[in-house]
């Protein structure tokens, strides 16, 4: 098959062990991003699978329907940026494996590292002292304090785990058989949504954004934290409503924040708000982005290529688009 990869940034997965998976494949590899439909097109017109590598670039209709060729796109984990109805119309068969089985942990260790990084002010250490200021100001011990997860999936219950391994009280705010799971791992349940962001010393935001899921963090839940409190963001921007987390952090409430999720991606404009503010650490969505993960990650992508290959799709996403007729054949 004709397989094209976009937005390897440093032209990893050719590194990897698991791209011996397409030998015998012609695999075109592109490294930077693109948003331009015309040249995404031309680059793209004689594919046939296309990997993703999450949600870098958007794939709409008016994109696919100037990719005749195409039959797959194959990826991993959640696919809002993905014209599922586009792709059910004209044929193309969407595989993308959930992970259902494990976390990221290479997301979970990013986490923590977002809270301590945060919480002991270590960007704005570190770049002090590079400019010759000895000691900028003083951190916060974890110990004693309350962590809450808000979310309590394969993720939420990691970084749990690591609050706890740091001697920290987890309160955990999800919905109802998440917050059961929860309580039976021996967490504490917070009383309300409110009583959540009132309490919570670090919020960890761990949900998956879907259409029920959008915006659920708003301006009054943040004006609720403490003005000591620490707000985590590494699943997805739209989590909070739009605008709401840099009018907060300018009111006081909460005081610290740590993002690695943003809501137009890539962030190239240093005077995006988030990044202007001291006491905000920013980090450019590298939550799943290491070695390990990606070898994992794109060993299901790419066995996904080759069942597609052998004429048993796996993990497809639409699979109406199987039986419709519309299929698209080589």
């Amino acid at each position: 098959m004709r397989i094209a990869i976009l937005d390897d940034y440093f032209d990893t997965l050719r590194t990897l062990p698991c791209f011996r998976l397409l030998e015998g494949h012609d695999v075109k590899v592109w490294t930077d991003h693109v948003d331009d439909i015309e040249v995404l097109a031309e680059r793209l017109r004689y594919t046939e699978a296309l990997v993703l590598i999450r949600e870098r670039t958007p794939v709409s209709g008016t994109l696919l329907e100037r990719l005749p060729h195409l039959r797959l796109v194959s990826q991993r984990s959640v696919y809002p940026h993905i014209d599922i109805d586009a792709c059910n119309r004209l044929g193309v068969v969407v595989s993308s494996e959930m992970h259902a089985g494990t976390p990221s942990y290479a997301t979970a260790e990013l986490t923590w590292a977002l809270i301590l990084a945060a919480m002991r002010q270590l960007p704005q250490q570190v770049a002090a002292l590079k400019a010759g200021i000895w000691q900028l100001g003083v951190g916060r011990t974890l110990r004693g304090l309350t962590l809450g997860i808000y979310g309590y999936g394969r993720i939420g219950e990691t970084v749990a785990g690591y609050g706890t391994a740091f001697g920290m009280r987890i309160l955990v705010w999800a919905r109802d058989a998440s917050r059961a799971r929860a309580q039976a791992h021996g967490y504490a349940i917070a009383s309300s949504k409110r009583a959540f962001f009132e309490e919570s010393d670090v919020i960890s935001l761990h949900i998956r954004l879907v259409e029920a899921t959008r915006g659920i963090v708003s301006a009054p839940d943040l004006a609720l934290m403490k003005p000591t409190a620490l707000l985590v963001n590494t699943s997805r921007a739209g989590l909070i409503e739009p605008g709401a987390l840099v009018q907060a952090l300018r009111l006081g409430r909460p005081g610290m924040a740590a993002v690695d999720v943003f809501e137009q991606e890539p962030v190239r404009d240093a005077t995006y708000p988030l990044l202007t503010m001291e006491r905000v650490v920013c980090t450019p969505h590298i939550g799943y982005v290491t070695l390990e993960e990606y070898d994992l990650q794109f060993t299901d992508v790419f066995k996904q290529i080759l069942a597609y290959a052998s004429g048993d799709p796996i993990n497809v996403v639409n699979p109406q688009v199987l039986t419709s007729g519309a299929l698209r054949h080589a």
